[in-house]
């Protein structure tokens, strides 16, 4: 009984699955982190970047119907 014991404690099996779970862990929490701090920054730029998107898009919209008007004339 008492090797039993003995052996319950010092056994090493499944040791390194914990040791993976422990480091995916602390990565999702790092990265959770990361994310949280620099959200603000990470919105700003895409919704620079729509922006302009949008107004090119407008312009060569807004280009495409001026040329198209300018011809029925």
């Amino acid at each position: 009984m008492m090797r039993k014991i003995g052996n319950f404690f010092t056994a090493e099996e499944g040791q390194g699955m914990v040791e993976y779970g422990l480091i995916v862990g602390l990565i999702a929490i790092i990265v959770i982190a990361v994310m949280v701090a620099l959200g603000p920054q990470i919105v700003g730029i895409f919704e620079s970047a729509i922006e302009d998107d949008l107004a090119e898009g407008r312009q060569q919209l807004e280009d495409a119907l001026g040329e198209d008007e300018g011809d029925t004339d």
